[in-house]
C-alpha cells in the first residue's frame, strides 16, 4: 500500500469514532499492540529529543524500503508512534520524504494533543525523515 491510502484507510478508521475519549482509546489500543522495542535498542542515541515521554525510534533499510521500530513509555505516545510506523514503515526512503502527512490533521490528531505531545509528535517525524535521508544518501553513493 501506498502512504496515501495507508493514510486514508487510518482516516477512516477514526471517522467511525466520533467522541474523542473513543478515539484515545483506540489510540492506546494500537500502542499495546505495538511490538514491543528490544531493550538493546532503547538507548540514548535512539531516544527522541524533545518528547516529554521517552520514545525510541531504530531503523533499517530491507528490500530497498525502511523498516522502523519504536516503543514508548507512554500509552497514548505509543498508540502515536505505532501510527507512524504504520504510515512509514516499508515505504522507500523517497517515498517517505516526500510523503505529506495529511492524517495527523484529518483525524484531529494536532488539535487533540498537549503542547508538549505535538512538539514530541513533531521530533517523532523528523526523527523518522532524517533516518530515511540517511538511507537515500547511502543508496546513491552505492553502499
Amino acid at each position: 500500500m501506498t502512504i496515501n491510502e495507508i493514510q486514508d484507510e487510518i482516516i477512516e478508521e477514526f471517522d467511525g469514532l466520533t467522541d474523542w475519549m473513543d478515539r484515545y482509546a483506540y489510540i492506546i489500543e494500537l500502542g499495546n499492540a505495538l511490538e514491543p522495542l528490544d531493550e538493546k535498542h532503547k538507548t540514548p542515541e535512539n531516544l527522541i529529543e524533545g518528547c516529554q515521554s521517552r520514545v525510541w525510534i531504530t531503523a533499517k533499510m530491507q528490500d530497498g524500503k525502511v523498516d522502523f521500530q519504536a516503543d514508548s513509555d507512554a500509552l497514548i505516545v505509543k498508540g502515536i508512534v505505532a501510527l507512524l510506523l504504520r504510515v512509514l514503515s516499508g515505504q522507500t526512503p523517497s517515498d517517505i520524504l516526500d510523503a505529506d502527512l495529511y492524517f495527523i490533521d484529518r483525524i484531529g490528531l494536532s488539535e487533540h494533543l498537549s503542547p508538549t505531545r505535538s512538539n514530541g509528535l513533531v521530533s517523532m517525524v523528523k526523527q523518522m525523515r532524517n533516518y530515511a535521508r540517511a538511507f537515500k544518501l547511502l543508496e546513491s553513493r552505492g553502499s
